[in-house]
């Protein structure tokens, strides 16, 4: 074939032209310009992409259109066989250029082209068993008609498929033999010169129409480049570009320097004339060869010839260092001999300085300065591949915070990011070489370990900490007092990766928090074991209400004189109805964590007030209501409706309530608490002796009764002085603020006794009955006001 010229859009105009021949442009040989050849590539791929589907459609309806044909004239099975294989074919065609990663704007190897030939044989070996095979079976008539499919199915492909030439000319040129191969056999020579007339026809179609596409994409390309080349240009006048055009002859000396670039260097362009490119930007540097790795990575490109972008390099300019990015191409002579490299210049110092600005805030507290999340979790990733590599071990320690929230909550959030940039302070003092503190995130910190070979070492930093973050804190003329609690990890034991090793201490961190605080705990595999459980229950326990699972159980609650009923404490249990009984000692932790105790509180409310409607008039109903609930800002309306809806009176009811309510937005919840007594509810202040204990909380809310902890019952049952005396000073304390008192946990009559001799009015506990089905409870109490009316 004849062959066509393009002129080489990466060259300059003075250059000569590249060729493309039939081998180059049908893939069988790489082009002169690999770089402009990947692009075209890249183009011819994404145009068969762009035609997959539309010839897989015609593949099919063709197949189709041969199936009917040939139906009446043989087995529908050998059909159906063909057909199944020509859809396999073609559909895995339209599949691998569907899959084709490669865009217009890219690059792709002459590799990739090659590889369509494949695809190409496969489906001309399809459609060659047409002609060879089943249409020596068919009559004239329906062979004319397969011939005529054939015919518009090898047009279609030559015009569709022709960017992949290689393919195109295998797939139509085989079908085409096949076909004069049948007619010869058939005695049809004039028919099989015809036919060969029209593949040739066919294939010099492709080939046009391939090269027409090759020549455009150049084309493209070429001006592109130009426009890119003009556009700096006209910039080079423009007072506050940065960019600037260098040029360098075969020895790569600066020949006809712009302008820009010298003022870009504080330099006259005279005086860099003809000197040696690298010296120019190595500067004073060069004299004693302390050059910049970007400097020598520049000569390693230079001494290639080969063309690069983005190359960034430090250059110093009268005495300060600017960054620079700079790209380049080889030129060429009219014989193609190298006579330099021609390239553009940019100063990206702002835009360094900005990236590395955005780096550093993604990965350091802005709070601390500390690392961040990302920046711990990309150091420990280095730190195990390092103790893999030396078959050492690294450690993972989170900390957290004991005490802090009440610190923000009282004194506000500016003295608490104080605080936590005191806390931040004292941990860095606490690090050497092998360490790393983060943040990450609220109170939460956490030290990467290195080298974790000596484990005493570790336990013996962790102790450290706590004792150190412990002491006292001067802020504002307050002296504040907080600690923290810390989980460790050890690799490999406790995980291999980050993420595994992060999850461990956390683990380990929680059963610290659980054990009250201020100790360090280090992971073991049983706290795995309990996290799953966890994990597992809450999922049970987010179904657990509305699958009717749980039930209240009902505790009666005596007179301490007389003992007589006088009403139930509704206690919730959950029966799973695989897991069995589960304790709410489990439980409700878990629903309060879970955030799902408003709802489950709700349900036990609501239930209570409709068991008691049912009630004697003088029974009552004591409900236990969580921190959550009372902090909930419809809780009031709850109550409202719950006992609006069943009828109670709400004098019947009691709410009891512990310490831990008043902790957080202590006044907020005074003041819920007393629009609830408002609406005539009685409230119960539960536990107490066993937390905080402040008078404050009985002074600024109308409690009707103080319930004495069992814990309390127990020892002075064993004659514990400390617990008599408590009991004493809570039911005289009661007394005088005009409150009742009931004893919790009485489980014997010597434990009675001994709460009457020391005034308790009720009473509570297994000797009068342990916590009641709905059932019993409610005959009890029909009991109780019969035996009341009786006497």
């Amino acid at each position: 074939m004849s062959q066509k010229l393009v002129s080489k859009p990466n060259a300059p105009v003075s250059e000569g032209p590249i060729l493309v021949d039939f081998p180059t442009a049908i893939g069988v040989r790489e082009g002169e310009d690999r770089l402009e050849w990947s692009r075209i590539r890249a183009s011819q791929l994404h145009a068969a992409r762009q035609s997959a589907l539309f010839l897989l459609a015609a593949n099919l309806a063709a197949g189709a259109t041969t199936i009917v044909l040939a139906s009446p004239y043989l087995p529908r099975w050998e059909l159906g066989m063909w057909g199944a294989a020509l859809t396999l074919v073609a559909t895995l065609f339209a599949i691998r250029r569907l899959a084709s990663p490669h865009r217009a704007d890219t690059y792709a190897q002459v590799d990739d082209v090659r590889r369509t030939a494949i695809d190409g044989a496969a489906l001309g070996g399809v459609w060659s068993v047409v002609p060879l095979f089943i249409c020596p079976h068919l009559p004239a008539n329906a062979t004319g008609g397969v011939g005529l499919v054939l015919a518009i199915l090898g047009i279609t492909t030559a015009l569709t498929l022709a960017p992949l030439a290689f393919a195109t000319l295998i797939a139509i040129g085989g079908v085409g033999l096949s076909v004069v191969v049948h007619l010869i056999l058939e005695g049809h020579y004039t028919a099989a010169g015809g036919v060969a007339l029209f593949t040739g026809l066919l294939i010099v179609t492709c080939l046009t129409r391939a090269r027409a596409l090759i020549l455009l994409r150049a084309s493209d390309i070429a001006l592109g480049e130009r426009n890119e080349t003009v556009s700096l240009l006209l910039r080079e006048f423009e007072d506050k570009a940065a960019d600037w055009l260098w040029e360098t002859d075969a020895a790569r000396r600066v020949v006809r320097a712009s302008p820009r670039f010298a003022y870009a260097l504080g330099l006259d362009p005279v005086s860099i004339e003809g000197m040696a490119f690298l010296q120019v930007l190595a500067g004073p540097s060069w004299e004693s060869g302390e050059v910049s790795d970007g400097l020598r990575d520049l000569a390693e490109r230079l001494k290639q010839r080969e063309s690069f972008r983005d190359l960034t390099l430090p250059v110093t300019v009268q005495g300060e260092q600017r960054w620079w990015q700079i790209a380049a191409s080889p030129r060429h002579d009219d014989d193609g001999v190298f006579i330099g490299f021609r390239g553009v210049g940019s100063d990206v110092t702002e835009q360094r300085e900005s990236t590395d600005k955005i780096n550093r805030m993604a990965r350091f507290d802005t709070l601390t300065g500390l690392p961040n999340r990302l920046h711990i979790n990309e150091t420990l990733a280095r730190a195990l591949d390092d103790a893999e590599a030396w078959n050492s071990r690294c450690a993972f320690m989170m900390i957290d915070l004991d005490r802090f929230k009440a610190v923000n909550d009282t004194l506000g959030h500016p003295i608490g990011d104080r605080l936590l940039g005191r806390v931040s302070e004292r941990l860095g003092q606490l690090m050497t070489e092998t360490e790393i503190i983060g943040r990450l995130g609220g109170d939460e910190f956490a030290v990467v370990v290195r080298d974790a070979s000596d484990a005493g070492r570790v336990e013996h930093l962790a102790r450290r900490i706590i004792e150190v973050l412990s002491r006292p804190y001067e802020l504002d003329h307050h002296t504040l007092h907080i600690g923290c609690s810390v989980g460790i990890a050890t690799s490999p034991r406790d995980g291999r990766t980050a993420e595994t090793l992060v999850r461990s201490a956390d683990l380990a961190l929680y059963r610290s928090k659980d054990a009250g605080g201020g100790v360090a705990h280090a992971y073991e595999p049983q706290l795995h074991v309990e996290a799953e459980e966890r994990r597992v229950l809450e999922m049970a326990l987010r179904q657990a209400l509305q699958n009717g699972e749980m039930h209240l159980a009902y505790q009666p609650v005596v007179d301490g004189n007389t003992g007589k009923l006088t009403g139930f404490e509704a206690l919730l249990r959950w029966t799973h109805p695989e897991l069995g009984p589960i304790s709410p000692a489990k439980f409700v932790p878990l629903a309060e964590e879970a955030r799902l105790i408003g709802a489950i509180g709700e349900w036990v409310l609501r239930t209570a007030c409709a068991e008691a409607a049912c009630w004697p008039g003088h029974i009552r109903i004591a409900v236990n209501i969580s921190p959550e609930q009372l902090h909930h800002a419809n809780f009031l309306a709850i109550v409202t409706s719950a006992l609006s809806q069943t009828g109670l009176a709400p004098g019947r009811l009691e709410l009891e309530v512990t310490e831990s309510v008043f902790m957080r937005e202590g006044p907020a919840a005074t003041r819920t608490l007393e629009r609830v007594l408002d609406l005539g509810v009685r409230l119960s202040l539960d536990d107490f002796g066993t937390g905080y204990s402040s008078l404050g909380y009985l002074s600024r809310t109308r409690f009707s009764t103080i319930k004495v902890d069992r814990s309390f019952v127990q020892a002075a049952s064993k004659g514990v002085r400390e617990a008599v005396a408590i009991i004493r000073a809570v039911v005289a304390l009661a007394s005088s603020l005009g409150m009742k008192t009931t004893a919790e946990g009485v489980e014997n009559e010597a434990e009675l006794a001994m709460i009457r001799d020391l005034g308790c009015d009720k009473v509570q506990g297994y000797y009068f009955g342990r916590p009641l089905p709905v059932e019993e409870a409610r005959a009890i109490a029909v009991r109780s006001a019969a035996e009341s009316v009786a006497a």
